[in-house]
């Protein structure tokens, strides 16, 4: 496709700052970037209409971690690494509200709690016995005294079959995704950066002046500086870089009149998460049904997740309740061995911010400072 001068001259001209992908993580990179240097020219190009990976199909959950989740790292990864990255998705979740204001995301400080069956009674011992540990840990990041506490006695008042125990986090809380998203797009073309969906990357060159970035159709952006915040999708562009995809396979129900709980909810170390949006409930996960299969990048539904998940919902969640499914979806994450983001330049003039590890709610605002800092240090 040829374009015109006019094209050239204003949509496609050169920038300091090419961004690929316009979710959570480039759009904060983008806002920081223009806070911390009004002159440089910033664009960021996506492939789809909207940050499809994950940004715009998570679950809204403002969260750092359960007990089961945060025991599980533990026995990958030192207790240092663990809870530094618990403390940068609290700082991030209080820069996400601090920079977008908790009316416009929709935040609700209504906490979470992890629900435990009875066939997960070793577990909840081992996270009962833990809790002490735990608070004392979390205290220093949140300042609370006893985030993690019992709470099994509201089990019947939410409605719940074939739970047994439940624990809750009193840091937690939720929001709407797409008025996150909304509200960042706001912020972020307002300090004039230029956003452009629709556009498929297929190469990116390095050369002495910084970068070309190659898209279908023969267009091309040259940059001093690119930054890939493409996540789960990543590898397709930089295979050299290590993260996978995850698909999160996700369902919204139709009203629930009177729906008797409010918050977020997680089971079986975080794999499941459930909450309320209103009177209606969102469920996702069973991802570790299939771990190989749902290493992809195709974002289409599986009849064991969602079989999976249906029964939860009608066993566990809202027995009783003849709750009808009203939408299905998925969304792709990136995740790896390691949870932890990988910030760095992979190539000269090339940089990624990515693997949020299912975590980009928490991460995103402080990533895309950092992000933002990597590539002004380097310039």
């Amino acid at each position: 496709m040829s374009i015109s001068y006019w094209e050239q001259t204003s949509f496609f001209a050169p920038a300091d700052v090419l961004i690929i992908g316009s979710g959570i993580v480039g759009l904060n990179a983008a806002l920081y970037l223009k806070r911390k240097s009004p002159e440089l020219t910033v664009t960021i190009i996506d492939r789809g209409i909207l940050p499809f990976g994950a940004s715009t199909r998570n679950a809204g959950f403002a969260c750092f971690g359960s007990p089961s989740e945060i025991l599980a790292d533990l026995k990958k990864q030192n207790e240092d690494a663990v809870f530094s990255l618990v403390e940068r998705r609290w700082k991030g979740l209080l820069r996400l509200r601090e920079n977008l204001g908790d009316a416009a995301i929709a935040y609700e400080a209504f906490g979470s709690h992890e629900v435990f069956r009875k066939e997960d009674e070793v577990l909840y011992q081992t996270c009962l016995e833990q809790l002490p540990y735990l608070n004392r840990q979390l205290k220093t990041i949140t300042g609370t005294d006893e985030n993690y506490g019992i709470s099994s006695e509201r089990i019947s008042d939410f409605g719940f079959r074939n739970i047994r125990h439940m624990l809750f986090n009193r840091s937690e809380g939720q929001l709407d995704t797409g008025r996150m998203i909304e509200a960042l797009l706001h912020k972020v073309r307002g300090l004039g950066v230029r956003i452009l969906n629709g556009l498929t990357v297929e190469a990116i060159e390095s050369n002495s002046s910084g970068a070309v970035v190659m898209c279908k159709d023969d267009i091309r952006f040259s940059a001093r500086q690119v930054l890939l915040a493409t996540n789960g999708f990543t590898k397709t562009l930089l295979p050299e870089v290590d993260v996978q995809p995850a698909r999160a396979q996700v369902f919204v129900t139709d009203l629930i009149p009177g729906l008797s709980f409010r918050g977020c909810f997680h089971y079986d170390e975080g794999f499941y998460y459930f909450r309320n949006i209103g009177d209606r409930i969102l469920l996702g996960g069973g991802r570790n049904l299939n771990i190989a299969g749902e290493t992809t990048m195709d974002m289409t539904l599986t009849d064991q997740i969602q079989s999976a998940l249906d029964r939860l919902l009608h066993e566990t969640i809202a027995p009783g309740k003849n709750a009808k499914v009203a939408m299905r979806w998925s969304g792709i994450m990136g995740i790896g061995e390691v949870k932890a983001p990988i910030l760095q330049q992979v190539r000269p003039a090339v940089y990624t911010a990515v693997r949020m590890g299912g975590m980009g709610v928490a991460l995103a605002s402080l990533v895309g400072e950092e992000a933002a800092d990597m590539l002004l240090g380097d310039r």
